[in-house]
C-alpha cells in the first residue's frame, strides 16, 4: 500500500472518531456528488444514429431490482452484435459515431444505458456492485433477439464502462471477445488521479476519505473494484486493451496493469500522447484498422 495512502487512512480513522470538521464535512459531500447522477444534471444525447445514416430501434430493458434502462440496437445482416457500455456519468450519444463505423463495418450494436446514466431509472453509481444487473438484463435482451446470434456478441466499455465490461465477462462466458478503452485498473489504483481530476481536490488527505465514504453510502467495498482480480478469467477469449499516456481522469498506469494481469490472446495500445479515451477521436484511421481488425478476428468474418 502507497505510504500516503497509509497515512490518509489514519486521517479517515481520526475524522471518524472527531465526528467531521472541515475535512470530513467536504469529504462526504464530494463523495455523494461522485456516486450520485440526479435526472436533471445528467447528460443526455443530442444525437442518434439516424444522424449517420444508420437504422435503429429504440429497445428498454428492466433490470432484475426493477429500473427500466434505455438503449437503442443498430441491427445488421450478420447477426454479430456488440454490447457498448459507456463511461462514467456519460450516455450512449457520445458513443454514436463509433457505433456507426461498427454497423459499417458489418457489426450490430447495443449502445446501452446503466441506471443512473442517460434517461434510464435510478440515481446512484457503484463502479459495478449493481451495475453487473443492467449488463445481465442488457445481455438477456441482446441473446433473445431472433436477429443475434448467441454465441457471437462482444463487450465493449469505455472508461468506467471498460472496467464494467471487463467485470461483468468475467462472469458470462458467452461473451466472446473484450474491448477495454482506458479501464481503471483498480479504483485503488486510480483513486489519486481522479479524485483529484473530479474534485479538484489534493489525494491527501482527501482521496481515501471520499472513497469511504463513497463506499459506506452506495454500499460497496472501495477495495472490492478491482479489474486486475478478475480480467484473467476471461482467457481463453481474447480482450484489447487500450491507454493514453497523457490521462489525467485515471491513472495512465491502468492499461500496462490490466495487460499484466490478463491471459492470452491480449492485446494492449499504448500511446503516450493520448489523454483519457481518445483513440477513436484522435486515431480514427488506426483505431479503425486495430480495433475493427480485433473484431473481424476473433468474433466476426475472419472468426
Amino acid at each position: 500500500m502507497k505510504r500516503w495512502l497509509k497515512a490518509s487512512l489514519w486521517v479517515v480513522v481520526v475524522s471518524i472518531l472527531a465526528g467531521g470538521g472541515y475535512v470530513g464535512y467536504e469529504t462526504r459531500t464530494q463523495a455523494h456528488r461522485l456516486i450520485t447522477n440526479p435526472m436533471a444534471t445528467r447528460k443526455v444525447p443530442t444525437k442518434t444514429p439516424a444522424d449517420f445514416q444508420v437504422p435503429f430501434e429504440d429497445v428498454t430493458v428492466t433490470t432484475s431490482d426493477g429500473l427500466k434502462l434505455v438503449g437503442w440496437y443498430l441491427p445488421a445482416p450478420s447477426g454479430i452484435a456488440v454490447m457498448f457500455v459507456h463511461g462514467y456519468k456519460d450516455s450512449r450519444g457520445n458513443m454514436v459515431e463509433s457505433a456507426a463505423m461498427y454497423h459499417r463495418h458489418g457489426y450490430g450494436v447495443l449502445l446501452l444505458s446503466l441506471r443512473a446514466h442517460d434517461r434510464s431509472d435510478g440515481e446512484m453509481l457503484t463502479f459495478g456492485h449493481e451495475e453487473m444487473k443492467d449488463l445481465e438484463a442488457w445481455f438477456r435482451y441482446l441473446a433473445a433477439r431472433p436477429d443475434v446470434k448467441p454465441d457471437k456478441i462482444g463487450i465493449l466499455g469505455v472508461s468506467m464502462g471498460g472496467a464494467l465490461a471487463i467485470q461483468y465477462a468475467a462472469g458470462n462466458p458467452h461473451l466472446q471477445a473484450v474491448v477495454a478503452d482506458c479501464a481503471f485498473s483498480s479504483m485503488n489504483d486510480t483513486i489519486a488521479t481522479s479524485v483529484r481530476w473530479f474534485t479538484g481536490l489534493p489525494p491527501f488527505p482527501f482521496a481515501p476519505l471520499i472513497a469511504f465514504w463513497a463506499g459506506r453510502e452506495g454500499g460497496f467495498s472501495v477495495s472490492e473494484i478491482d479489474a486486475k482480480k478478475l480480467i484473467g478469467r476471461l482467457s481463453p477469449r481474447p480482450v484489447f486493451l487500450m491507454q493514453g499516456g497523457a490521462d489525467k481522469v485515471i491513472s495512465p498506469q491502468s492499461g500496462e496493469l490490466l495487460y499484466q494481469a490478463a491471459g492470452d490472446p491480449k492485446e494492449l495500445w499504448f500511446d503516450p500522447a493520448l489523454g483519457h479515451a481518445k483513440f477513436f477521436a484522435e486515431r480514427r484511421d488506426e483505431y479503425e484498422r486495430r480495433v475493427l481488425g480485433f473484431w473481424d478476428r476473433y468474433l466476426g468474418k475472419e472468426h
